[in-house]
């Protein structure tokens, strides 16, 4: 990783002080995965930049704690905190799921974050602390439950741009009827921007497919039972929906502030 393409915390923090009465979450990113490059870093910047910022505007105080710079002494101090956000970054080992030898197209495995960011979820879930995971993080979530991912998608074409093009696409999902993602983004058939060649192939104990993609692929899953989200689209992208964004935040954050 060249020291260009380094992220810097004062690059991604919200200006101002933070809100002083509303709920406080944490936020868990990797900000310099290896193998970083100069255009994902932009991606990283701005995409984190808009989900603290989001936070901020509804009123809820974070910790960003960037998991790539240090390790999680002690992962269950985000139960001291009213939610737990984490957000996307490179690929989780496949050792994690069940998968040996060599992932096609893996980038950014950093195992010791994965590790950590699987212990915080899991004490998250343990102290009944609202949980949002966002492509990584949804991931994560689910492989914390117990589950598997599909390491390279066959077919990526509905999931993130070819070789020269963007990386990141809008791609229409279907949204299960009567989940809790269906009430967050208040439709069934939203266009929602994704970047990803992996997804979860196995659901996690406890969870349920809550989106799919037109070819199948799982887009988001829940809890039934507990606040507990994923989301492997990314409502951060400032190219994205700014209302779906703030529904999908607005839920979250309010999650947060109910008494716990």
């Amino acid at each position: 990783m060249s020291a260009r393409a380094a992220v810097h915390r004062h690059e991604v923090e919200p200006p101002g002080p933070a809100p002083a009465d509303g709920p406080r979450i944490a936020v868990l990113v990797s900000l310099n995965f290896p193998g970083l490059t100069v255009p994902v870093a932009g991606l990283v910047r701005r995409f984190t930049r808009t989900a603290l910022a989001t936070l901020r505007d509804l009123g809820a105080a974070h910790l960003l704690i960037d998991t790539s710079a240090e390790p999680l002494p002690d992962p269950s101090a985000v139960t001291a905190f009213d939610g737990l956000l984490v957000l996307g970054g490179g690929d989780v080992d496949g050792e994690l799921y069940g998968v040996s030898g060599p992932v096609p197209n893996s980038y950014g495995v950093d195992r010791r974050a994965d590790e950590h960011t699987l212990a915080a979820i899991r004490w998250a879930c343990a102290a009944a602390r609202p949980v949002l995971g966002v492509c990584r993080g949804s991931q994560l979530v689910n492989i914390a439950h117990g589950g598997t991912l599909v390491p390279d998608l066959a077919d990526h074409r509905l999931h993130h741009g070819g070789p020269g093009q963007p990386m990141f696409l809008d791609e229409k999902v279907t949204i299960t009827p009567g989940t809790r993602v269906a009430d967050l983004a208040g439709e069934l058939r939203p266009t929602v921007r994704s970047g990803h060649h992996q997804a979860v192939d196995r659901v996690g104990a406890g969870l349920i497919v809550a989106a799919r993609a037109d070819d199948g692929v799982v887009e988001a899953v829940e809890h039934p039972g507990r606040w507990v989200v994923g989301v492997q689209w990314h409502p951060e992208d400032p190219d994205g929906c700014a209302v779906h964004r703030r529904r999908l935040f607005s839920g979250f954050v309010t999650a947060c502030a109910a008494p716990h």
